[in-house]
């Protein structure tokens, strides 16, 4: 724990009546590893970020502060807040849970989309019942290989790909590897 935490921060939310379940935990965690802490690079249109949370949606979420001085917690409640409990998350098998968290977390709605042609949903961009049972259909580990090749596709297509595509591959293949497929 830095000393600029205090315990109940660096505890998160775990535990904590109302708050998420054991596989928003893991795919935060996977995430936090993927995003790591402050960034600035002036290539990426996000513009600063802390825990992968940019400036323009710490403060929709009423942040104030310095972007360097994000605290976990708050991403941590922003990432479940506005990623995970909107889209249902807790509805999908975890494995696959984590990977539309990450695609949701670092692309946005889009991988909604990649989930629905992945399982072959309708495409709508809705994260409903009817994909969710869609999605239940296919095993995971196919599930989310086609996944993760749509999110890889839509990826190589960004303007952005030279400068970020290396670390974005690299990202898919560690969630590959800890979604089993």
């Amino acid at each position: 724990m830095s000393q600029s935490q205090s315990a109940p921060e660096a505890q998160g939310i775990v535990g904590k009546a109302g708050w998420p379940s054991a596989a928003f935990l893991a795919a935060w965690a996977l995430v936090l590893g993927n995003e790591g802490g402050f960034v600035d690079d002036p290539a990426d249109p996000g513009g600063a970020t802390c825990w992968g949370v940019t400036e323009r949606v710490a403060r929709a979420a009423g942040y104030t502060g310095p972007m360097r001085d994000l605290p976990r917690l708050t991403a941590e409640r922003i990432g479940y807040e506005r990623y995970w409990k909107p889209y249902r998350l807790d509805d999908l098998d975890p494995r696959l849970a984590t990977q539309v968290f990450d695609g949701i977390y670092n692309s946005g709605p889009a991988a909604v989309r990649w989930l629905q042609q992945a399982c072959g949903a309708t495409v709508d961009g809705d994260l409903g019942p009817k994909t969710i049972a869609a999605a239940a259909a296919v095993p995971p580990p196919k599930l989310i290989g086609r996944f993760d090749a749509r999110r890889l596709m839509f990826l190589a297509d960004l303007t952005t790909w030279p400068s970020f595509g290396r670390g974005w591959a690299r990202r898919i293949g560690h969630n590959l590897l800890q979604g089993e497929a």
